[in-house]
């Protein structure tokens, strides 16, 4: 019998001043089983820091072919694909050729810079895509506002990102590689 995802419930207040968007989201995240607290987290700051009435998680990890959060237009065609993680190179160039902005947030202070070394020639040629990379440390204190439901506050300005509960506040300073 296949594990089921757990369910997360999240409601959001957004603050994002360099983009002067302001709103509050009711969130529902399916953590597969694979998947960790970290990693959840890291997908609901990608939706804080690219908060849109049209952005929506997908099947993530349980699909090859959609992004881990998208935005699409009322023709149906993909605006931003958004990626958390150290993508392949194929799936890179997936994104890029379809959507019209791609997001990576990179992470993994092991991971990640040996995966930017190997992909930076290969992103440079795709004018619509950017890659984020979040610091360890983060990423750590991000898991730890994990919960099965949670009310969160995001402050977003000068690049910076804070997100914070009734208990903890996390700053997450995105280091931009492209």
């Amino acid at each position: 019998m296949a594990l089921k995802a757990t369910i997360f419930k999240a409601r959001v207040q957004i603050a994002d001043m360099d983009r002067e968007y302001y709103g509050e989201h009711h969130l529902t995240l399916a953590r597969h089983p694979s998947e960790t607290d970290e990693r959840m987290m890291i997908r609901l700051l990608a939706f804080a820091h690219n908060a849109h009435e049209q952005l929506e998680f997908t099947r993530g990890l349980s699909s090859d072919d959609e992004a881990d959060l998208w935005r699409h237009n009322l023709s149906g065609e993909i605006e931003q694909w958004i990626e958390v993680g150290v993508p392949a190179d194929d799936r890179v160039r997936k994104a890029s050729n379809r959507a019209q902005a791609v997001r990576i947030y990179a992470y993994g202070q092991r991971t990640a810079p040996v995966w930017w070394q190997k992909m930076a020639s290969v992103c440079e040629r795709f004018e619509n895509l950017e890659v984020l990379f979040l610091p360890a440390e983060a990423c750590g204190a991000l898991a730890n506002l994990a919960n099965r439901n949670m009310d969160l506050s995001v402050t977003i300005q000068d690049g910076h990102i804070w997100i914070a509960s009734d208990a903890h506040s996390v700053e997450v300073v995105p280091e931009i590689w492209k």
